[in-house]
Order: structure tokens, then sequence, then C-alpha cells
């Protein structure tokens, strides 16, 4: 017992004196140029040239606080929908182009934002760049009735098994309602409601 209380004691002090190493270090900087595109993209840019690799990270300023009361769920909903294909690429052909090439993505919702995000080789950093801009412009060229009720109901299974089927999930459900009053944008889950998803159309 003694000695777990001298590790613990030992992780504390590791702890603290870490954090005082870190206050006392306030000059630490990732370099990076910034600078807007023609046509109003922002662009934050760091380069890195430890291993061949390439990150793309793809901010939309679209959120479930974008959304209102009886229509909640649409960003996250749309999270889904813009895997789906767009004017020239296939349903399905996100994926498998970019595991082609060894890479992999994924994106998230939240309040404020949507994201979607991409590593591959840094020889094949035209491909995510042409993949983003494709469903970025040409995104209803390939929606239909059909794939907005499939993502709409693999959201809803998603709603099953990560909220409803999960034993103490359902509390991320009922948190917003508690912190934020009625009204305010961040009132209900990022991932809408059961209800609104079923009637969205």
């Amino acid at each position: 017992m003694h000695m777990r209380q001298a590790l613990c004691g030992l992780a504390v002090a590791a702890c603290l004196s870490g954090g005082a190493a870190l206050a006392a270090e306030p000059d630490f900087k990732v370099p990076y140029t910034e600078f807007d595109l023609p046509n109003g993209l922002h662009v934050i840019l760091h380069e890195d040239h430890t291993i061949p690799m390439v990150h793309t990270n793809i901010w939309y300023r679209v959120g479930s606080s974008y959304e209102q009361v009886g229509r909640t769920g649409f960003a996250h909903l749309f999270e889904h929908l813009m895997f789906e294909g767009s004017g020239h690429v296939k349903e399905g052909e996100f994926d498998r182009l970019l595991e082609s090439v060894g890479g992999n993505n994924n994106a998230s919702t939240s309040t404020d934002r949507t994201n979607y995000y991409c590593t591959v080789p840094s020889c094949a950093l035209e491909l995510p760049l042409f993949l983003e801009s494709d469903r970025m412009g040409f995104l209803l060229d390939s929606m239909s009735p059909n794939i907005v009720d499939n993502q709409r109901d693999v959201v809803k299974n998603e709603m099953r098994q990560s909220y409803l089927n999960r034993p103490y999930a359902k509390i991320w459900l009922e948190l917003p309602a508690l912190m934020y009053p009625e009204g305010h944008p961040y009132h209900w889950p990022i991932i809408g409601s059961m209800y609104d998803l079923t009637a969205a159309g």
C-alpha cells in the first residue's frame, strides 16, 4: 500500500512539474500559411516533411445550431449524404478511390461545424482535392430520394446503437436540454431526434 501511495505521489509530482514546464515555455509554435482562394475558400496550410503523407480537413460552418425545433438532425444527416457520390463520383466510389491509394477518411458534426478529413500518401494529394471539390460543387447531381431514405435509416440506426441501446448513453440526448434553455441553438442533441429524422423528407 505504501508503494502504491509513493507511485501516486510521484505521478502527481510529475504532472505538476510538467505543467510548470509547459507554462514556462509559451513559445511553442506551429508554422502555417493562411490565404483565401478566389472561390472564397479560406486555407490554412501547414507543412511537415517528416513523413510522405498529406492530410486535408475541410470545415463547413454548418452544425446542429443552424437547425430549428422540429427540424433537427439535418446537419449530421447531410454529413452522411456527402459520402454518397457527387456529379463525377458514383455512389460508393469515394471510399474505394481513397482506399485504392492507401488513404482513409471520415467526418464529424458538432454544434457549429461539419468537417471532412482525409489522409493519403503525398503523391496522391490531387485525389482528395478532386473528391472534396466535386462534392462541394456537384453534390445535388447524384442526390435521389432513395439515397436520402437510405442514409436517414443509417443515421436512425446510429441513434439506436450509440444512444438508445447503449448503457447510460441516453444522457447525451438529454444533456443539451438540461444545459441550455429552450430557444438556445444548443438546446437539442447534434444527432437530432428520431421523430425529426423520420419526418425529414
